[in-house]
């Protein structure tokens, strides 16, 4: 695959482009400070400002390898930064990508977190040269999983009891594109 990192990219409503520390205020009001937000995700709700600053400073500082990718979704007009979409896992030998995302619940059920995902998907079929493009999410959040059907994603199955978030185990539902698809 062609690695070529975080890159700034557009769609008609957002900016997606690499965090700076400048985003840890809108970002820690948006999505790190807000147990709803976070009740399905891996990092634990942040008690202040600080805390997520930390956390920007280990995402900016992977931007130097070509093979993470982690952006900020910015509200087009206003630059205001409402989620995050990043693909954690780049297995090369099989030319996949997982993409995991999380968003500011005033933005849920507006189309925005689909929109980031198919430019996203977009960037990774036809700039890396990604042939899958795969993403879960827990069982009991199906709007994430209707997300992923929005952008084309294929239903693969369950795999119980396989992940883990701040609820505690729980059944992944796995999804996957192919370029082919």
């Amino acid at each position: 695959m062609n690695h070529c990192g975080t890159v700034r990219m557009e769609t008609e409503r957002l900016v997606l482009r690499p965090f700076r520390p400048e985003d840890a205020p809108d970002f820690y009001r948006n999505v790190t400070s807000d147990p709803e937000v976070n009740r399905f995700l891996t990092w634990k709700n942040d008690a202040d400002v600080t805390e997520t600053e930390e956390l920007l400073k280990g995402f900016i500082s992977r931007y130097e390898d070509p093979q993470r990718y982690c952006w900020a979704i910015a509200v087009r007009e206003t630059g205001e930064v409402i989620g995050t979409i990043a693909a954690p896992t780049v297995k090369n030998r099989t030319e996949t990508v997982e993409v995991t995302y999380a968003i500011g619940k005033s933005w849920w059920g507006k189309g925005i977190t689909a929109e980031a995902l198919r430019r996203v998907m977009e960037f990774f079929f036809e700039e890396v040269g990604a042939n899958r493009i795969e993403a879960g999410h827990d069982l009991n959040n199906p709007n994430s999983g209707r997300v992923m059907q929005k952008c084309g994603m294929r239903r693969e199955g369950v795999l119980r009891q396989a992940g883990r978030n701040n609820r505690g185990l729980f059944d992944l539902v796995f999804y996957a594109r192919l370029r082919s698809d």
